[in-house]
């Protein structure tokens, strides 16, 4: 499927889950088709980052934000394998940010996944107490992007650490609701 169709998944999603608990599973499709989709989001990505921001890349840290308004609704589309995480409005590329995602004993989930809540400060109930700036959770077990240490390589218990600055500006951007496409 092409990003046009990815982005018209994440909506028909981000309705199923404006209508369902949080407890219910709509919020993330983690099945093979779902898993490819976000890995063909990927791919994209990346032939976008290189039209948009040329050899540019970001070092661990540190993220890329093009200037200019841009309209559209928000999508996040994250790479395990380079470890960068792509913020979309509509079709256009806007940032690419360094991340820290899962080691293999805790690995990121994969597939397509929909914002169930954000918190400004949260702190986490499992890893004893560890803080989450600009928390964005997207799954049910407590997985979410959040600012964090980002040495540009697998690291975290399976949230994705982002740069804090570009955690707050991502926080600013993005609804309950919002896609968030994982993939290799």
């Amino acid at each position: 499927m092409n990003i046009k169709t990815n982005r018209g998944l994440g909506l028909a999603i981000a309705a199923l889950c404006a209508l369902a608990t949080p407890a219910v599973a709509f919020s993330a499709i983690e099945t093979p088709e779902a898993k490819a989709e976000a890995s063909d989001a990927v791919a994209m990505a990346g032939i976008h980052m290189e039209e948009v921001f040329g050899a540019k890349r970001p070092k661990p840290g540190q993220y890329l934000w093009r200037k200019g308004s841009f309209e559209g609704e928000p999508r996040v589309v994250v790479s395990l394998t380079d470890q960068l995480a792509y913020l979309y409005r509509g079709e256009a590329l806007v940032a690419v940010a360094a991340i820290s995602t899962g080691k293999d004993e805790k690995p990121t989930p994969k597939g397509i996944f929909t914002i169930l809540d954000k918190e400004v400060m949260h702190r986490s109930q499992k890893y004893e107490n560890a803080p989450m700036p600009y928390m964005q959770r997207f799954d049910e077990f407590g997985t979410a992007l959040h600012g964090g240490h980002n040495p540009g390589f697998p690291a975290s218990h399976g949230c994705i650490r982002l740069p804090s600055e570009f955690a707050k500006r991502l926080y600013g951007i993005t609804d309950v609701g919002a896609t968030v496409m994982i993939g290799a």
